[in-house]
C-alpha cells in the first residue's frame, strides 16, 4: 500500500483551508459562528437577588438591591449591543411596558419614563426590570438596555401583586396605543381572555403598533416547593402543559421564548407550544424599582423585553417600515434555527427589499435601485464559493494523481498495480 507523499498531504491541507475560506464568504456564516461561540459570562450574577414575576399574598414589595453588577452580563455580547448601537439606539420611539408598573425615578431610566395614573408604583419590580432591559442607560453597570435612548411608557397590566388579568392587559394595550407607543411590550402570558385580547391587538395593528409578548409564562416557585408557571389568574401550575398563551398566540403578536448562555432553556421552564423568536432571557441582569442595585431574573417575559428593545431600534432606524414589516424583519434576519434566534445587528442593518421598503418623499429625483440589488452580495458569495469549491476539487485530485503518475513514470496501471489504494494518511 503506497502512502501519499508529504508534499501532497500539505497541498491537500491547503485545499481544505481554501474551501473553508470559500464557505465563510456565504451570508450568515459569521453570525452562525458567533452564536455557537458565546464568550464566557462575566461573574455579575453572584449575590444578586432574584426579581420575581409576581408576589405571594403577604409578601412585601420588592426593595432595593444592595448589590451592583461589576461587569457586563453575557447578554451584552450575545446581543452585540456595542455594535448595533453604532447604528441605532431607539431615539424617538416610545415603548409601552404593560406590566407591574415602572418606577419613573429608576436611575437607568431617569428622564425617559412616563407613568400616568398609578403606573409609576411598581411594588413587584418586574415592570421596571423589563424596562431596564428594553431601554436602560448605556452607562449603567449592566451595559444598559437594548435601546438606551427609547422612551418608556408605563402601563399597568396587573394588580398590585403582579397578578395579570385579561381585561387589564387588553385595556393596557389600547391605552398604550392611544398614548403614541410604537412598540407595546406585554409581560404576561395568559390562558384566558382570547377574544378581548385579540380585539385589543387588532386595534394596535390598525394603528400600526407592534405588540411583543412571551410565548409562555415565567417559571415561579409553586406551593409545594417545586417550580411551575403563572397561569394568568394568580395561581401556579406545578406541571405547565404545552398550550397556547395569550396575547402571544394571536397572529399579529411577536411571540418570544427564552434561552440561556449555553443556548438552552432552564430545566424548569414551561414547554413551548409555538414561538416566533428565541432571545436571551435566562439569568439576565437589570435594575430594580428602588436604589442603584441590580437584580437577576429568568423567563420568556424577559426575552420578550429584549425583542421589544430591538423592535425600537429598527423603528428608529427605519421609520418608514410598518409594524408588520418590523416584525417580519426581526424574524427573517434572525439566526436560522428551529425557533429563529434574535440578531439585533442583522435586524437593524438589513437592506429593505422592494416588497417592504416604502420610500419617503424626496425633493429631488429619486435614485432607483433594481429589485435584485439587495441579493447581489449573496449571489457574488455563492459564485465565489462555487468557483472556490471547483478549484479545491482540482487541487485535491492533483495532489493524489500527480505523485502516483510520476511514480509509475506515467504508464497505465498494470494488473499488478490495479489494486493499489491510497493510504488513509491523507
Amino acid at each position: 500500500m503506497r502512502r501519499v507523499p508529504r508534499r501532497a498531504r500539505a497541498v491537500a491541507s491547503l485545499a481544505v483551508a481554501a474551501l473553508t475560506l470559500a464557505v465563510s464568504a456565504l451570508p450568515g456564516a459569521a453570525s452562525a459562528t458567533a452564536y455557537r461561540r458565546r464568550p464566557a459570562a462575566a461573574p455579575t450574577a453572584v449575590g444578586l437577588p432574584v426579581m420575581p414575576s409576581a408576589l405571594a399574598s403577604g409578601q412585601p414589595c420588592t426593595g432595593a438591591s444592595s448589590t451592583q453588577a461589576h461587569a457586563h452580563p453575557w447578554t451584552v455580547s450575545a446581543l452585540s449591543l456595542s455594535r448595533v448601537r453604532q447604528l441605532s439606539q431607539g431615539a424617538g420611539v416610545t415603548v409601552a411596558v404593560v406590566d407591574t408598573g415602572v418606577a419613573p425615578d429608576a436611575s437607568a431610566l431617569a428622564g425617559r419614563v412616563s407613568a400616568p395614573d398609578d403606573a409609576g408604583n411598581d411594588c413587584v419590580g418586574h415592570g421596571t426590570f423589563a424596562a431596564g432591559l428594553i431601554a436602560g442607560s448605556a452607562d449603567d453597570a449592566t451595559g444598559g438596555g437594548v435601546a438606551p435612548q427609547a422612551h418608556i411608557l408605563a402601563v399597568r397590566g396587573t394588580g398590585s401583586r403582579g397578578e395579570p388579568a385579561p381585561g387589564a392587559v387588553a385595556a393596557g394595550i389600547r391605552s398604550a396605543v392611544d398614548a403614541g407607543a410604537g412598540v407595546v411590550y406585554v409581560g404576561a402570558a395568559l390562558t384566558t381572555g382570547r377574544d378581548e385580547l385579540t380585539a385589543a391587538v387588532d386595534y394596535a395593528t390598525r394603528k400600526d403598533v407592534l405588540v411583543v409578548a412571551p410565548a409562555v409564562p415565567d417559571a415561579v416557585p409553586s406551593t409545594d416547593g417545586g417550580t411551575g408557571a403563572a397561569t394568568g389568574n394568580g395561581a401556579t401550575s406545578s406541571a405547565p402543559q404545552d398550550q397556547p398563551y395569550f396575547p402571544a398566540f394571536i397572529p399579529q403578536v411577536l411571540s418570544v421564548v427564552d434561552y440561556g448562555q449555553d443556548g438552552g432553556r432552564p430545566k424548569n421552564a414551561p414547554s413551548v407550544f409555538a414561538a416566533d423568536l428565541l432571545a436571551p432571557g435566562d439569568a439576565v441582569v437589570s435594575i430594580g424599582p428602588k436604589g442603584a442595585g441590580h437584580f437577576i431574573g429568568s423567563g420568556s417575559s424577559l426575552a420578550a423585553a429584549n425583542v421589544a428593545g430591538t423592535a425600537a431600534l429598527v423603528r428608529a432606524y427605519e421609520p418608514r417600515l410598518t409594524a408588520a414589516e418590523v416584525a417580519r424583519r426581526l424574524v427573517v434576519s434572525a439566526y436560522p434555527a428551529a425557533v429563529p434566534v434574535l440578531d439585533p445587528y442583522a435586524a437593524v442593518s438589513a437592506v429593505s427589499s422592494a416588497a417592504t421598503a416604502r420610500p419617503a418623499p424626496l425633493s429631488g429625483p429619486a435614485v432607483r435601485i433594481p429589485a435584485s440589488a439587495s441579493d447581489a452580495p449573496r449571489g457574488r458569495a455563492l459564485v465565489v464559493a462555487a468557483v472556490g469549491g471547483g478549484l479545491v476539487a482540482l487541487v485535491a485530485a492533483a495532489a493524489v494523481v500527480v505523485p502516483r503518475g510520476r511514480a509509475r513514470r506515467w504508464r497505465p496501471a498494470g494488473p499488478e498495480e490495479g489494486g493499489e489504494t491510497v493510504s488513509d494518511g491523507l
